[in-house]
């Protein structure tokens, strides 16, 4: 075994003047491996690197175009929103305006109505005031009447004998028969 591993290990120390080995210094190798597969990668990678990243590159704007579109949409409906909303308002206030001033209206005929059935009610008040005074009127009248009546009755009873008071319904009853002629 022995042989062997010298073998190998010999295989660092070959001479590099036209002859083939591997070369097993890490640190030697490692950059020119990188190199070497960096290169390669470059010069066949390069075009699809390229087609990569133009594909990306369309996706990206694209994607950018239709957001720059979907933006404009949005503002446009946005505009669109916040003139339905202007236009809602105005009409709400135009609601708001009309329904006070045709609460004031009503209020104003309900006070109108009010006045006007108070000055009812106090002209029926006078009127019955007016009705049951003149009744009362009427009925005193009326009790004067008789007690006059009958004091002038009593009065000529005591006075009259009984020729006087026949002559006197005999008068009565003609004036009565004149009236009446009169009015007839």
């Amino acid at each position: 075994m022995k042989n062997g591993t010298d073998s190998f290990v010999s295989l660092g120390h070959w001479p590099s003047a036209g002859s083939f080995g591997v070369n097993t210094d890490i640190l030697a190798t490692n950059p020119i491996n990188l190199s070497v597969v960096i290169g390669v990668l470059i010069f066949f990678g390069k075009g699809v690197l390229t087609d990569l990243l133009d594909n990306r590159k369309q996706k990206i704007l694209n994607t950018i175009r239709n957001s720059e579109e979907l933006r404009g949409g949005a503002v446009e409906q946005l505009e669109k929103a916040r003139a339905r909303l202007r236009k809602v308002e105005i009409e709400a206030e135009q609601f708001r305006v009309n329904g006070y001033s045709e609460i004031e209206r009503e209020k104003l005929n309900l006070i109108n109505s009010t006045y006007k059935t108070l000055e009812q009610l106090e002209n029926y008040k006078n009127e019955t005031i007016q009705f049951e005074q003149q009744k009362a009127i009427n009925q005193v009248r009326q009790r004067v009447f008789q007690q006059a009546l009958q004091g002038a009755l009593g009065t000529l009873n005591s006075c009259l004998n009984s020729e006087l008071h026949l002559r006197t319904i005999s008068a009565n009853i003609g004036m009565l028969g004149a009236m009446k002629e009169i009015i007839d």
